[in-house]
Protein backbone atom coordinates (compact mmCIF):
# COMPACT_ATOMS: atom_id res chain seq x y z
CA UNK A 1 0.00 0.00 0.00
CA UNK A 2 1.66 3.86 -1.07
CA UNK A 3 3.05 5.71 1.47
CA UNK A 4 1.54 9.10 1.61
CA UNK A 5 3.34 10.30 4.48
CA UNK A 6 5.56 8.44 7.47
CA UNK A 7 7.25 10.03 10.78
CA UNK A 8 8.80 7.99 13.37
CA UNK A 9 10.30 8.81 16.61
CA UNK A 10 11.81 6.55 19.22
CA UNK A 11 10.80 6.11 22.69
CA UNK A 12 13.88 5.31 24.95
CA UNK A 13 13.82 3.13 28.13
CA UNK A 14 16.44 0.90 28.80
CA UNK A 15 15.23 -1.44 31.60
CA UNK A 16 12.59 -2.30 33.73
CA UNK A 17 13.74 0.79 35.87
CA UNK A 18 14.15 3.59 34.01
CA UNK A 19 11.58 6.03 32.77
CA UNK A 20 10.27 6.05 29.10
CA UNK A 21 11.35 9.47 27.09
CA UNK A 22 10.13 10.34 23.84
CA UNK A 23 13.13 11.59 21.00
CA UNK A 24 9.80 13.29 18.92
CA UNK A 25 10.60 13.70 15.16
CA UNK A 26 10.81 17.04 13.93
CA UNK A 27 9.62 16.11 9.73
CA UNK A 28 8.43 13.02 8.00
CA UNK A 29 10.63 10.33 7.03
CA UNK A 30 11.92 10.34 3.60
CA UNK A 31 10.67 8.46 0.83
CA UNK A 32 12.33 5.61 0.06
CA UNK A 33 12.12 1.83 -0.93
CA UNK A 34 13.10 0.68 2.27
CA UNK A 35 10.44 2.69 3.89
CA UNK A 36 8.00 1.07 1.58
CA UNK A 37 9.55 -2.56 2.44
CA UNK A 38 9.29 -2.17 5.65
CA UNK A 39 5.42 -0.46 6.20
CA UNK A 40 4.47 -3.55 4.06
CA UNK A 41 6.36 -6.32 6.72
CA UNK A 42 4.50 -4.23 9.32
CA UNK A 43 1.40 -4.22 7.27
CA UNK A 44 1.38 -7.78 6.92
CA UNK A 45 2.83 -8.74 10.24
CA UNK A 46 -0.34 -7.07 12.12
CA UNK A 47 -2.72 -8.58 9.90
CA UNK A 48 -1.85 -12.06 11.24
CA UNK A 49 -1.53 -10.63 14.51
CA UNK A 50 -4.99 -11.33 16.98
CA UNK A 51 -7.07 -7.83 17.20
CA UNK A 52 -9.74 -6.31 18.56
CA UNK A 53 -12.26 -4.17 17.08
CA UNK A 54 -13.68 -0.84 17.79
CA UNK A 55 -14.83 3.06 17.38
CA UNK A 56 -13.68 6.09 18.36
CA UNK A 57 -16.03 8.19 20.41
CA UNK A 58 -17.39 11.30 18.98
CA UNK A 59 -14.66 14.34 19.72
CA UNK A 60 -17.73 15.99 21.99
CA UNK A 61 -18.00 12.77 23.66
CA UNK A 62 -14.28 11.80 24.30
CA UNK A 63 -12.44 12.62 27.38
CA UNK A 64 -9.37 11.94 24.95
CA UNK A 65 -8.06 14.32 22.79
CA UNK A 66 -7.25 11.98 20.13
CA UNK A 67 -10.25 11.65 17.87
CA UNK A 68 -10.92 15.46 17.58
CA UNK A 69 -6.81 15.44 16.77
CA UNK A 70 -7.77 13.24 14.38
CA UNK A 71 -10.14 14.72 12.83
CA UNK A 72 -8.15 18.38 12.40
CA UNK A 73 -5.81 15.85 11.29
CA UNK A 74 -8.08 14.41 8.29
CA UNK A 75 -9.66 17.87 7.50
CA UNK A 76 -5.91 18.86 6.83
CA UNK A 77 -5.63 21.22 9.90
CA UNK A 78 -3.21 19.23 11.72
CA UNK A 79 0.50 17.66 9.94
CA UNK A 80 1.32 14.19 10.53
CA UNK A 81 4.47 15.45 12.30
CA UNK A 82 1.93 17.17 14.96
CA UNK A 83 0.06 14.48 15.34
CA UNK A 84 2.41 11.77 15.68
CA UNK A 85 3.96 13.84 18.32
CA UNK A 86 0.46 14.28 20.79
CA UNK A 87 0.69 10.81 20.49
CA UNK A 88 3.62 9.92 21.41
CA UNK A 89 3.81 11.75 24.54
CA UNK A 90 0.43 10.33 25.73
CA UNK A 91 2.23 6.42 24.37
CA UNK A 92 5.21 7.49 26.43
CA UNK A 93 2.80 6.65 29.83
CA UNK A 94 1.95 3.43 28.42
CA UNK A 95 5.73 2.33 27.43
CA UNK A 96 6.81 3.03 30.98
CA UNK A 97 3.81 1.13 32.75
CA UNK A 98 3.75 -1.98 30.31
CA UNK A 99 6.74 -2.58 28.63
CA UNK A 100 10.74 -3.24 30.09
CA UNK A 101 12.37 -1.44 27.22
CA UNK A 102 11.40 1.06 24.16
CA UNK A 103 11.74 1.40 20.61
CA UNK A 104 10.54 3.00 17.82
CA UNK A 105 7.35 4.50 17.06
CA UNK A 106 6.10 4.55 13.33
CA UNK A 107 3.40 6.38 12.17
CA UNK A 108 2.25 6.04 8.59
CA UNK A 109 -0.46 7.20 6.44
CA UNK A 110 -0.94 5.25 3.42
CA UNK A 111 -3.11 5.45 0.27
CA UNK A 112 -4.62 2.11 -1.91
CA UNK A 113 -7.21 3.29 -4.58
CA UNK A 114 -9.65 5.33 -2.69
CA UNK A 115 -9.02 3.67 0.87
CA UNK A 116 -7.28 5.83 3.45
CA UNK A 117 -5.22 4.59 6.70
CA UNK A 118 -3.41 5.43 9.07
CA UNK A 119 -1.13 2.45 10.52
CA UNK A 120 1.12 3.13 14.28
CA UNK A 121 3.52 0.38 15.76
CA UNK A 122 5.67 0.35 17.74
CA UNK A 123 8.05 -1.53 16.78
CA UNK A 124 11.81 -3.20 19.00
CA UNK A 125 15.27 -3.65 17.41
CA UNK A 126 17.14 -7.19 17.83
CA UNK A 127 20.87 -8.06 16.90
CA UNK A 128 21.44 -9.78 13.69
CA UNK A 129 24.75 -10.69 12.05
CA UNK A 130 26.36 -9.44 8.87
CA UNK A 131 29.13 -10.45 6.96
CA UNK A 132 30.69 -7.51 5.08
CA UNK A 133 32.77 -6.94 2.54
CA UNK A 134 36.03 -7.76 3.80
CA UNK A 135 34.38 -11.23 4.80
CA UNK A 136 34.48 -10.19 8.35
CA UNK A 137 30.99 -10.74 10.95
CA UNK A 138 29.76 -8.23 12.59
CA UNK A 139 26.60 -7.91 14.81
CA UNK A 140 24.57 -5.33 13.12
CA UNK A 141 21.11 -4.29 15.06
CA UNK A 142 17.89 -4.90 12.58
CA UNK A 143 14.75 -4.10 13.53
CA UNK A 144 12.20 -7.09 14.54
CA UNK A 145 8.90 -6.47 12.04
CA UNK A 146 7.07 -9.36 13.84
CA UNK A 147 7.27 -8.13 17.31
CA UNK A 148 4.59 -5.00 17.48
CA UNK A 149 4.26 -4.09 21.60
CA UNK A 150 1.55 -2.08 20.24
CA UNK A 151 -0.34 -0.93 16.97
CA UNK A 152 -3.42 0.68 16.00
CA UNK A 153 -5.09 0.77 12.29
CA UNK A 154 -7.28 3.07 11.13
CA UNK A 155 -9.47 2.89 8.02
CA UNK A 156 -9.72 6.93 7.74
CA UNK A 157 -11.65 6.63 4.57
CA UNK A 158 -14.47 4.53 6.53
CA UNK A 159 -14.21 6.36 9.26
CA UNK A 160 -15.09 9.96 7.79
CA UNK A 161 -17.78 7.87 5.95
CA UNK A 162 -20.01 7.77 9.15
CA UNK A 163 -22.19 5.35 9.85
CA UNK A 164 -23.05 2.41 11.96
CA UNK A 165 -20.16 0.40 10.91
CA UNK A 166 -17.58 -0.38 13.75
CA UNK A 167 -14.75 -2.08 11.03
CA UNK A 168 -12.77 0.81 10.72
CA UNK A 169 -10.18 0.63 13.68
CA UNK A 170 -8.60 -2.34 14.92
CA UNK A 171 -5.71 -2.52 17.56
CA UNK A 172 -3.21 -5.02 18.88
CA UNK A 173 -4.44 -7.59 21.14
CA UNK A 174 -2.00 -10.45 21.41
CA UNK A 175 -2.11 -12.87 23.90
CA UNK A 176 -0.58 -11.46 27.11
CA UNK A 177 -0.84 -8.16 26.54
CA UNK A 178 -4.99 -7.42 27.05
CA UNK A 179 -4.01 -5.12 29.68
CA UNK A 180 -1.87 -2.82 27.29
CA UNK A 181 -4.44 -2.62 25.17
CA UNK A 182 -7.04 -1.30 27.40
CA UNK A 183 -5.28 0.97 28.62
CA UNK A 184 -4.33 2.07 25.02
CA UNK A 185 -8.44 2.10 24.23
CA UNK A 186 -8.92 4.56 27.09
CA UNK A 187 -6.08 6.39 26.48
CA UNK A 188 -6.97 7.02 22.84
CA UNK A 189 -10.95 7.24 23.05
CA UNK A 190 -11.65 3.86 21.51
CA UNK A 191 -14.98 2.26 22.52
CA UNK A 192 -15.26 -1.87 21.51
CA UNK A 193 -16.89 -2.55 18.30
CA UNK A 194 -17.86 -6.22 16.82
CA UNK A 195 -16.40 -9.41 18.29
CA UNK A 196 -14.66 -10.84 15.29
CA UNK A 197 -14.93 -14.40 16.84
CA UNK A 198 -18.65 -14.34 17.32
CA UNK A 199 -19.07 -12.56 13.69
CA UNK A 200 -17.37 -15.29 12.03
CA UNK A 201 -19.33 -17.56 13.85
CA UNK A 202 -22.58 -16.44 13.39
CA UNK A 203 -21.49 -15.68 9.25
CA UNK A 204 -21.01 -19.77 9.57
CA UNK A 205 -24.05 -20.69 10.80
CA UNK A 206 -25.83 -18.67 8.46
CA UNK A 207 -24.56 -20.23 5.85
CA UNK A 208 -25.07 -23.80 6.89
CA UNK A 209 -28.73 -22.94 7.25
CA UNK A 210 -28.53 -21.46 3.53
CA UNK A 211 -27.10 -24.48 2.44
CA UNK A 212 -29.85 -26.56 4.01
CA UNK A 213 -32.37 -24.82 2.99
CA UNK A 214 -31.40 -24.84 -0.55
CA UNK A 215 -31.42 -28.50 -0.03
CA UNK A 216 -27.84 -28.86 -2.00
CA UNK A 217 -26.05 -31.38 -3.74
CA UNK A 218 -22.96 -32.63 -2.21
CA UNK A 219 -20.97 -31.07 -4.81
CA UNK A 220 -22.32 -27.69 -4.94
CA UNK A 221 -21.89 -27.31 -1.59
CA UNK A 222 -18.62 -28.31 -1.27
CA UNK A 223 -17.53 -25.33 -3.56
CA UNK A 224 -19.98 -22.81 -2.22
CA UNK A 225 -17.97 -23.58 1.11
CA UNK A 226 -15.14 -23.32 -0.54
CA UNK A 227 -15.77 -19.91 -1.69
CA UNK A 228 -16.72 -18.38 1.63
CA UNK A 229 -13.72 -19.80 3.17
CA UNK A 230 -11.39 -18.56 0.18
CA UNK A 231 -12.93 -15.26 0.45
CA UNK A 232 -12.70 -14.68 4.03
CA UNK A 233 -9.21 -16.48 4.33
CA UNK A 234 -7.78 -13.58 2.07
CA UNK A 235 -9.50 -10.57 3.38
CA UNK A 236 -8.49 -11.82 6.91
CA UNK A 237 -4.52 -12.45 5.36
CA UNK A 238 -5.13 -8.29 4.35
CA UNK A 239 -6.86 -7.30 6.87
CA UNK A 240 -9.91 -5.96 5.27
CA UNK A 241 -13.54 -7.26 6.60
CA UNK A 242 -16.03 -9.42 4.92
CA UNK A 243 -18.54 -7.01 2.87
CA UNK A 244 -21.75 -9.62 3.04
CA UNK A 245 -23.34 -8.24 -0.47
CA UNK A 246 -19.54 -9.62 -1.86
CA UNK A 247 -19.66 -12.89 -0.40
CA UNK A 248 -22.97 -13.43 -1.68
CA UNK A 249 -22.39 -12.82 -5.22
CA UNK A 250 -19.31 -15.43 -4.79
CA UNK A 251 -21.56 -18.17 -2.71
CA UNK A 252 -23.80 -18.12 -5.70
CA UNK A 253 -22.98 -15.92 -8.70
CA UNK A 254 -26.54 -16.80 -10.72
CA UNK A 255 -28.36 -15.50 -7.73
CA UNK A 256 -25.83 -13.64 -6.43
CA UNK A 257 -28.46 -11.89 -3.84
CA UNK A 258 -29.44 -15.01 -2.18
CA UNK A 259 -27.22 -15.74 0.47
CA UNK A 260 -27.17 -11.58 1.57
CA UNK A 261 -31.25 -12.38 1.26
CA UNK A 262 -31.50 -15.26 3.80
CA UNK A 263 -28.81 -13.42 6.31
CA UNK A 264 -31.27 -10.18 6.37
CA UNK A 265 -34.45 -12.21 6.45
CA UNK A 266 -33.50 -14.74 9.20
CA UNK A 267 -31.98 -11.65 11.45
CA UNK A 268 -29.31 -12.69 12.25
CA UNK A 269 -28.37 -9.70 13.55
CA UNK A 270 -24.79 -9.28 11.38
CA UNK A 271 -23.32 -6.21 10.41
CA UNK A 272 -23.16 -5.61 6.15
CA UNK A 273 -18.96 -5.83 7.25
CA UNK A 274 -17.28 -8.65 9.41
CA UNK A 275 -14.19 -8.49 10.06
CA UNK A 276 -12.95 -12.77 9.91
CA UNK A 277 -11.96 -14.39 12.80
CA UNK A 278 -8.72 -17.35 10.85
CA UNK A 279 -8.71 -19.35 13.55
CA UNK A 280 -12.65 -19.55 13.52
CA UNK A 281 -12.45 -19.53 9.34
CA UNK A 282 -9.44 -22.60 10.11
CA UNK A 283 -11.84 -24.70 12.13
CA UNK A 284 -14.90 -24.88 9.48
CA UNK A 285 -13.76 -27.86 7.34
CA UNK A 286 -15.45 -30.86 6.73
CA UNK A 287 -15.21 -34.59 8.30
CA UNK A 288 -15.28 -37.36 6.02
CA UNK A 289 -15.29 -41.46 6.00
CA UNK A 290 -15.33 -44.24 3.51
CA UNK A 291 -15.32 -47.89 4.92
CA UNK A 292 -17.90 -50.75 3.62
CA UNK A 293 -19.80 -49.16 0.94
CA UNK A 294 -20.65 -46.18 3.38
CA UNK A 295 -19.45 -42.92 2.43
CA UNK A 296 -19.57 -40.11 4.69
CA UNK A 297 -18.65 -36.16 4.74
CA UNK A 298 -20.41 -33.48 6.44
CA UNK A 299 -19.06 -29.69 7.61
CA UNK A 300 -17.39 -29.90 11.19
CA UNK A 301 -19.69 -27.21 13.32
CA UNK A 302 -22.50 -29.58 12.75
CA UNK A 303 -21.04 -32.37 14.98
CA UNK A 304 -22.65 -31.52 18.35
CA UNK A 305 -25.50 -29.67 16.51
CA UNK A 306 -27.75 -32.05 14.25
CA UNK A 307 -24.88 -34.61 14.10
CA UNK A 308 -23.59 -36.37 17.42
CA UNK A 309 -20.81 -39.14 18.25
CA UNK A 310 -20.58 -41.24 20.42
CA UNK A 311 -17.21 -42.79 20.55
CA UNK A 312 -17.87 -45.59 23.57
CA UNK A 313 -20.67 -46.99 21.27
CA UNK A 314 -18.56 -46.11 18.03
CA UNK A 315 -21.91 -44.53 16.90
CA UNK A 316 -22.21 -41.37 14.62
CA UNK A 317 -26.22 -40.07 15.09
CA UNK A 318 -27.65 -38.33 12.46
CA UNK A 319 -30.64 -36.10 12.94
CA UNK A 320 -31.28 -33.81 10.09
CA UNK A 321 -31.74 -36.63 7.39
CA UNK A 322 -31.01 -34.74 3.65
CA UNK A 323 -34.56 -34.85 1.85
CA UNK A 324 -33.56 -36.75 -1.00
CA UNK A 325 -31.47 -39.57 0.72
CA UNK A 326 -34.40 -39.51 3.22
CA UNK A 327 -36.68 -40.32 0.02
CA UNK A 328 -34.72 -43.00 -1.17
CA UNK A 329 -35.45 -44.53 2.24
CA UNK A 330 -38.64 -43.84 2.17
CA UNK A 331 -39.37 -45.70 -1.27
CA UNK A 332 -37.17 -49.09 -0.23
Amino acid sequence: MPISACVIQRLDKADSDSPARLVSASEPHPQSDALDGLITRLSDAYHGKSKRWGRLVEPSDSESPFPAELAAYAEGSLGLVALANQLGERLTGLVDDHLPTGGHLILADQQQGETRSLLLALVHHRDGFVIGNDQQVAISGQINHTQMSLALRINLSQWQQGGPSSQYLSLLADRGGQKLADDMQALLGITDGVDPKSETRTLLKAFSDFVEKEDMEEQASREKTDALIDYASDQASRGESITLEELSALVDDKQPKAFYEHIRNADYGLSPEIPPDKRTLSQFRRFTGRAEGVSISFDSHLLGNSIEYDEERDRLIIKKLPNKLKEQLQSK
